[in-house]
């Protein structure tokens, strides 16, 4: 039997909406393992939210009660979908209420939807090397500082430096006693 065939016994609505028109089995990604218990029975309209990159904050307030359902693929969709929403408020409530056992909780997390945006930016050096705040770095080149008559010389050492959370490419440093805005492009960690 197929797994379609299987999710519409288990269920003949939308696991996520309730919604009982045009639905279609979907294999929820990063599964430990390939059967049913990875699938979900979901509505056109979920699945296009789902997939795009708009997200539709009212629709997904059906996911109260999705978040309590039994089958850990409905769990993992729901828990996905309020870490993309977090941000509009009460998302973050339903997120801090649901329970999710480890094993749910990891492949929820798989799909790297709960890590926080800052810490996905990365900055690097010119070398490619991953900077770290408090790091030290050398300037490569001499560069001029803006909204100033200063120009900072290559081979300037720039101590214990502080990184843009929103910019992967600044980082901020003292250079002659006054804080400047580098860019990761023009200097070297030592």
């Amino acid at each position: 039997m197929s797994i379609e065939k299987l999710l519409f016994e288990r269920s003949s609505q939308c696991e996520l909406c309730q919604n009982d028109q045009d639905l279609k089995g979907y294999s929820v990604p990063d599964s430990p393992v390939a059967d049913i218990t990875s699938h979900a029975l979901l509505c056109q309209k979920c699945l296009s939210d789902l997939e795009g990159s708009e997200h539709d904050e009212h629709h997904w307030r059906c996911l109260n009660d999705a978040i309590w359902h039994p089958e850990p693929a409905i769990q993992v969709l729901a828990w996905r979908i309020l870490q993309r929403i977090k941000d509009r408020g009460w998302p973050q409530d339903l997120i801090d209420m649901m329970y999710l056992d480890p094993e749910t909780a990891h492949w929820a997390g798989a799909s790297g939807d709960g890590q926080d945006h800052q810490s996905s930016i990365q900055h690097r050096d010119v070398n490619g090397v991953l900077l770290s705040p408090g790091d030290s770095v050398v300037l490569i080149k001499d560069l001029k500082v803006k909204g100033s008559s200063m120009v900072a010389k290559q081979g300037t050492a720039v101590r214990r430096i502080s990184l843009d959370p929103d910019n992967g490419t600044f980082i901020e440093g003292k250079v002659g006693g006054q804080t400047i805005v580098l860019v990761t492009q023009y200097v070297k960690k030592i």
